[in-house]
C-alpha cells in the first residue's frame, strides 16, 4: 500500500513552470529566510516561527539581553557589539545604522544564498529603524527578493517614535521589492481598548503569521494549478511597492464563498485596500469537491478591483487537510495609497512677496492690484418735508381773516374757556358745537368756490 502512495505522489500535474523531473536531476529548494531586526522584530518572529517550519528564522539585535528571550528554534545574530557593548541603541536610529555598518560583512554572509529575505521590524526604536535599511541594501545587492513587513508605533508612544519610523521607511523603500505596513493603532479595530498590551500585540502577530505562513505554503506546496517561486518573483518585480497580504480560512457552508471574499479583502489591520493593485498572487485551497463556480466568483471579484493591466497569477490547491474548509491567500502589490511621499511633515507654504508675484519671462508682468481704501461717503440727509403754503386772503380794513393762521392768537372766548376751568352745562356745549358746525360749513362753501371767484366773494362781503 505504501508503494502505491509513493507512485501517486510522483505523478504531479504538469505545469509550464514545473516540468516533469528526470532521473538524476536535483530539484532546487527555495530558500526563505525571515529576519526579525530589533527587539520588536525578534518578538514577532518568536511567535510565528512555530507555524512556518520550512523557513529559517534569525533574530538580529544589538541588545544581548533581548536575544536571550527569543524562541530556541530561532538563530541569534548579535551585531554592533563593539559599539553598543550588547546594551542596545537607546532609541537612537543613527547608532543602529552605524552598528549594522560595522558588521556589514557578517550581515552579507547571513543573507547570501537566499531566494527570499523577509525583514520584520517594529519601527520607531533605534536598532530596528536604523539597521533595517542596511540589511535591505545588502540583500538587494545580492540579488535576493527582499520583502519588508513593518509595524508602526501606537499614538500614545509619542510623535518622536512616529517620526523615527517615517524616516526609516523613506530610507528603506528603494531597497525593497515590496513592503507591508501595519500601524499598531489598527488593532483597536479588532479588540477592546481595555485589552492587555501583550494580548493586543499577539493579535497583530497572529495576523502576520497567517499571512506569511499562507504565502510560504503557496510557494512550497504543489497544487492543481501550481504557483512557484518564479511566479512570486514576477509579482514582486518592482521597487518599494506597497503590498497587501492576507490569509483567510472559513468553514464550508452556504454563503461561505461570499464570507471568504469579504474577509480577504477587508482586513481591519491594513490602512489601505487592493484597489489599483498592479500584481496579484491568489491561491485558493479546498477539498477535492471545490467547485469551479467558487473559484470563478473569488477570482472575478478580485480582478475587478485591481488595475485592468495588472499581472494576475492564481493557483488552486486540493487536499484532505482542507476537509470542509475554504482557504485563500491573497497578495497584491502596487496598491494605490502612496504612503512614502506623505510621511514627512507638511511644510507650510510661504506667501509670495509682492515683488515675486510676476509671470515667467516672455509674458507680461502683472503687478498685483492695490486694494483701494473705500472712500468715506457722507450719509445722505433725508430731505426735509416742504411746508405747504397756506393761501391767505388779504385783509382790508374792518375785514376778518377767513383762514386764521396757527400763529394767531385764539379767540378770547376759547382762551378764557381754557384758562378758566368752569364746568359747562348741556345747553352751553350744544350752542358751542352748533357754532363750530356753522363755521365749518362756511369754510367748505368757500373752498368749493373756484379760485378766481374767491377774491370777488371776499370783496363782495
Amino acid at each position: 500500500m505504501s508503494k502505491v502512495i509513493k507512485k501517486q505522489k510522483t505523478k504531479l500535474p504538469k505545469t509550464k513552470l514545473q516540468p516533469e523531473a528526470k532521473a538524476g536531476d536535483e530539484v532546487k529548494r527555495t530558500k526563505i529566510r525571515v529576519i526579525g531586526i530589533g527587539g520588536g522584530g525578534g518578538t514577532i518572529i518568536s511567535e510565528i516561527s512555530s507555524k512556518m517550519p520550512r523557513a529559517s528564522f534569525v533574530a538580529a539585535n544589538t541588545d544581548g539581553q533581548a536575544l536571550k528571550s527569543v524562541a530556541r528554534v530561532i538563530s541569534r545574530f548579535p551585531f554592533g557589539q563593539a559599539l553598543t557593548r550588547g546594551l542596545g541603541t537607546g532609541m537612537n536610529p543613527e547608532l543602529g545604522t552605524t552598528a549594522a555598518l560595522s558588521d556589514k560583512d557578517k550581515i552579507k554572509k547571513l543573507l547570501e544564498g537566499q531566494d527570499l529575505c523577509v525583514l520584520v521590524a517594529c519601527l520607531g526604536g533605534g536598532t530596528g529603524s536604523g539597521a533595517v535599511p542596511v540589511f535591505a541594501k545588502i540583500s538587494r545587492s545580492l540579488g535576493n527578493i527582499t520583502y519588508g513587513i513593518f509595524t508602526l508605533p501606537f499614538k500614545f508612544e509619542g510623535e518622536r517614535k512616529m517620526e523615527i519610523a517615517r524616516e526609516s521607511l523613506k530610507r528603506v523603500k528603494n531597497y525593497l521589492n515590496a513592503v507591508t505596513i501595519i500601524p499598531n493603532e489598527r488593532v483597536f479595530q479588532i479588540i477592546d481598548k481595555n485589552t492587555p498590551l501583550r494580548q493586543s500585540l499577539s493579535v497583530i502577530n497572529k495576523n502576520l503569521a497567517d499571512g506569511l505562513g499562507g504565502l510560504i505554503e503557496t510557494i512550497y506546496e504543489p497544487g492543481l494549478i501550481n504557483i512557484d517561486f518564479a511566479d512570486f518573483r514576477t509579482i514582486l518585480d518592482g521597487k518599494g511597492r506597497l503590498a497587501y497580504l492576507n490569509t483567510v480560512e472559513v468553514q464550508k457552508k452556504e454563503g461561505s464563498t461570499k464570507e471568504l471574499i469579504t474577509e480577504a479583502l477587508n482586513s481591519p489591520l491594513f490602512p489601505y485596500s487592493i484597489k489599483g493593485g498592479k500584481g496579484v498572487l491568489l491561491n485558493i485551497s479546498g477539498e477535492k469537491e471545490l467547485s469551479l463556480s467558487d473559484v470563478a466568483q473569488i477570482s472575478k471579484t478580485i480582478s475587478d478591483l485591481v488595475n485592468p493591466e495588472a499581472k494576475i497569477i492564481f493557483g488552486v490547491s486540493q487536499s484532505k487537510q482542507y476537509s470542509n474548509i475554504l482557504k485563500t491567500t491573497l497578495m497584491v502589490t502596487g496598491c494605490n495609497l502612496k504612503i512614502f511621499p506623505k510621511l514627512g511633515r507638511k511644510k507650510r507654504r510661504k506667501k509670495p512677496k509682492k515683488e515675486e508675484m510676476k509671470e515667467p519671462v516672455g509674458k507680461k508682468e502683472i503687478k498685483p492690484k492695490k486694494k483701494r481704501k473705500p472712500r468715506k461717503t457722507k450719509v445722505a440727509e433725508k430731505p426735509k418735508p416742504k411746508k405747504r403754503r397756506k393761501i391767505r386772503v388779504k385783509k382790508e380794513k374792518n375785514e376778518v381773516s377767513v383762514l386764521p393762521s396757527a400763529k394767531e392768537e385764539k379767540p378770547e372766548a376759547e382762551r378764557e374757556a381754557t384758562e378758566e376751568k368752569v364746568r359747562k352745562n348741556a345747553l352751553q356745549i350744544r350752542k358751542e358745537s352748533e357754532e363750530v358746525e356753522k363755521e365749518m360749513v362756511e369754510k367748505e362753501k368757500f373752498w368749493e368756490t373756484p379760485a378766481f371767484l374767491r377774491k370777488k366773494i371776499v370783496k363782495g362781503q
